[in-house]
């Protein structure tokens, strides 16, 4: 486990969701554009029960202002709840986009 801390820089990794008034209103489109202005892959979606998840991927500190956005969300959101898991990182993301 050590070797593979080195090998990605210590890179961490969370799954998110975010529940409320989310869907509808662009936190997708937002969220990519956050992610992607601070350096995180990953992927964000819609669920059916109408929260938004997003899987993200990157530098910990980045992580943590990228969470802080999902608090609160785009004009418009009403972020009830935001529930943080983190997760092993993997690597496999290069980007960060809608999953459908």
């Amino acid at each position: 486990m050590a070797e593979n801390k080195a090998a990605y820089g210590g890179q961490r990794a969370f799954r998110a969701l975010v529940i409320g008034r989310v869907q509808g209103v662009g936190f997708r489109y937002s969220a990519i554009h956050e992610a992607r202005r601070l350096g995180i892959n990953g992927t964000v979606s819609n669920q059916p029960d109408g929260s938004v998840e997003v899987v993200a991927e990157g530098e910990a500190d980045r992580l943590a202002r990228l969470a802080s956005w999902l608090r609160k969300g785009p004009p418009g959101a009403h972020v009830r709840d935001l529930q943080i898991q983190w997760i092993p990182f993997t690597g496999r993301y290069t980007d960060f986009e809608v999953e459908f």
